[in-house]
């Protein structure tokens, strides 16, 4: 359970931990690429693993090509 859990009501998300996200030494959620490719679009925050090129961009929707790659359906 992350450090700041408590404040978001259980039907928060339905995101998996080990599959969607991981918890960081500190206690953060670190979600990973796949979590982030299944959500569709930037968020800015500068996440451990976007999959959008550019990074950090709010919005975008242009999957990195190794990604693109990697998920094709």
């Amino acid at each position: 359970m992350g450090m700041f859990d408590h404040l978001f009501p259980d039907s928060y998300d339905n995101s998996v931990e080990g599959e969607d996200y991981y918890l960081s030494k500190e206690g953060y959620r670190v979600m990973t690429e796949s979590y982030l490719v299944k959500r569709g679009y930037c968020c800015s925050n500068g996440c451990k693993h976007c999959p959008y090129d550019p990074k950090a961009q709010k919005g975008n929707r242009k999957l990195r090509p190794d990604v693109a790659r990697k998920y094709k359906d």
